[in-house]
């Protein structure tokens, strides 16, 4: 403030000043109140903001609380992350060992177990699944867990052709299956025993019922039920899938002998166990069979090893390399060496139970194995492919009952 503005102050408080100049000095006032006014706000809006506690005004290091829920709101950030990332790795580390233990669990021996259990596997489909072969592949999992996995094929003509898919999953070796055909595949596993009441009643049913009268008086073969009429229906260039049911039982040399000149390949046998309602046999109709394929399915210790080399890679791992060769079976004989593998797959579904009772449920294995052994192996039924042309000719075979239709391709057969 200048002298000059002190004195007019001073003599508009004595009364020195004329009206103009007291109107004028009354205007500069009034500019100053509302400068003072101006700047008490703006002092008041920053100390309601940045007010320092009393107890903190002597202390240099103190926060203001806008910086101090910043450095709280980081701080527990910092600690969600820090959790976070040892969980993280808690989860890294259990996986980690738990695919250890699962590789050593399912690896770990000659053969392991991920080795026996395919081999049970294997067995309990080829004595309970007609004309059906499943190669198998597995792949470890984490937590005890393996799959094991693959096609289903069926032999129909000279080629296998995939109908589904089949996988087991094991959780410390309690399996689960799961089987996954294709639509346009349905299983058609209808056999007769030869002691069957039904056998004199069934029928073709394609058939009038006026025609097969007058059909049985001119011909023997035309009882015979089926699907006769059905095959005769195919074209001539197909190849098809019989189920065929017989006369009378058959030992598997004699069953194999009759085949020896025909143009036709017997790929599956279904052995007689004893009539069993329980399991799909009624009044001698079976839907569940037990038998075994033509070629059987061997087991681990068939194999005669020749040479056998092993490299160790890192801790628990290692590459073998082996090779040897299984038991050569002669195509129309060795019915022996054939039963024995058979009855051989039942011990060995008794031994594994779980996996018996999962893939093959239908199958009284401990039954079936002591009805063979006190009976011998007995042949009612085989799964036949061959030419459309070719199999219509078993209708005029004595022993042959009946005949169902399974899968049907185009031609692809070798004379």
């Amino acid at each position: 403030m200048s002298e000059e503005f002190k004195q007019r102050l001073k003599d508009y408080a004595d009364g020195k000043l004329t009206d103009e100049e007291k109107i004028e000095i009354e205007r500069e006032m009034e500019k100053l109140e509302e400068y003072q006014a101006y700047v008490n706000e703006m002092l008041d809006n920053e100390r309601s903001s940045d007010v320092i506690p009393p107890h903190a005004n002597n202390d240099p290091t103190s926060l203001s609380p806008k910086k101090e829920k910043r450095i709280v709101r980081r701080g527990k950030w910092k600690a969600r992350i820090s959790n976070a990332l040892t969980v993280i790795s808690a989860i890294l580390a259990i996986t980690i060992l738990s695919s250890i233990g699962t590789a050593l669990f399912y690896g770990v021996g000659d053969p392991s177990r991920n080795d026996k259990y395919q081999d049970a596997i294997a067995s309990a489909i080829s004595i309970s699944q007609p004309n059906i072969e499943v190669p198998l592949s597995s792949q470890g999992k984490v937590f005890f867990m393996q799959e094991v996995y693959g096609d289903i094929d069926k032999k129909v003509g000279k080629e296998r052709v995939t109908v589904g898919e089949y996988t087991v999953n094991f959780l410390f070796g309690l399996p689960s299956v799961d089987m996954d055909w294709n639509e346009r595949s349905s299983p058609s596993r209808v056999f007769y025993r030869p002691d069957s009441p039904a056998k004199a009643s069934s029928v073709d049913q394609d058939e009038a019922p006026q025609e097969q009268s007058k059909e049985q008086n001119t011909s023997p073969s035309s009882a015979k039920s089926g699907d006769w009429s059905r095959l005769g229906k195919l074209p001539e260039g197909t190849v098809a899938e019989a189920y065929v049911s017989f006369n009378r039982f058959f030992s598997t040399d004699e069953l194999l002998k009759q085949f020896e000149n025909r143009n036709m390949e017997p790929v599956w046998f279904a052995v007689d166990t004893g009539p069993n309602d329980r399991f799909g046999d009624h009044d001698g109709i079976i839907t569940d069979p037990v038998g075994f394929p033509s070629y059987p399915v061997w087991h681990h210790d068939d194999l005669t090893v020749t040479s056998y080399q092993e490299e160790k890679r890192g801790w628990f791992g290692k590459i073998v390399s082996s090779g040897g060769h299984y038991p050569s079976i002669d195509t129309y004989g060795d019915g022996k060496l054939r039963n024995e593998h058979f009855m051989k797959s039942l011990r060995l579904l008794q031994e594994y139970e779980l996996i018996a009772n999962r893939v093959a449920p239908f199958v009284d294995v401990d039954a079936s194995l002591a009805y063979v052994e006190q009976n011998g192996v007995r042949l009612y039924g085989a799964v036949i492919t061959g030419p459309v042309k070719e199999l219509l000719t078993l209708r005029e075979v004595s022993w042959v009952h009946d005949l169902r239709v399974g899968e049907v391709r185009l031609w692809n057969w070798a004379e």
